[in-house]
């Protein structure tokens, strides 16, 4: 049986920012599971630079399935995690169930993936404090706030920590984190 990474996310995710990872991860070996609020068809968005735009531009972008429910996942069957960017973390933060996930896996010192706006997430529930990561420049400050050492990098790893800015850093992003996984979670 392969092993388990499970990714959180929700709506007004950033397509690139789910489905990348999602590929790539199961490319590698791994079996991905995506979980949401509930488990329904998911409306993501892509993100991108408009001329004239003072920031990034929303629209529409692809829809997937969540595989389960915040409240139906069990952190001891997965061996790594993955927390996308997008818009979705901004609201996903203040649930119970999501922040209950992810200390889960920061108190077991599991591989975790974070990337663009997706740290407001871990943020949420202390794990950033003493860390190294990056974000969305836009969140230099927020990760400041949260305790962390904010660095302008394609990616950055700190222990099993593993974070990228956004989209355009996936290449980087990826190959840190596998270096990672390979390390503490193998495919079997």
């Amino acid at each position: 049986m392969a092993a388990k990474i499970l990714m959180v996310t929700g709506d007004a995710a950033e397509s690139l920012e789910v489905l990348y990872p999602y590929q790539r991860l199961r490319e590698e070996g791994y079996d991905v599971h995506i979980a949401a609020p509930t488990r329904k068809k998911l409306q993501f968005v892509v993100h991108d630079f408009e001329p004239g735009f003072d920031t990034y531009t929303e629209k529409p972008g692809y829809t997937w399935p969540a595989d389960l429910a915040f409240a139906d996942v069990d952190p001891g069957q997965y061996v790594a995690l993955v927390v996308p960017g997008g818009r979705a973390p901004e609201y996903l933060r203040g649930d119970p169930e999501l922040r209950k996930i992810l200390k889960a896996f920061f108190d077991a010192d599991k591989p975790v993936a974070q990337i663009c706006h997706g740290p407001l997430l871990t943020a949420a529930v202390g794990a950033l404090a003493g860390r190294r990561v990056t974000a969305y420049p836009a969140l230099e400050l927020d990760m400041q706030t949260a305790g962390a050492t904010y660095q302008d990098a394609e990616a950055v790893v700190d222990g099993t920590l593993v974070s990228a800015r956004a989209w355009a850093d996936h290449s980087g992003w990826m190959r840190e984190f596998l270096t990672v996984l390979r390390a503490k979670a193998p495919v079997t």
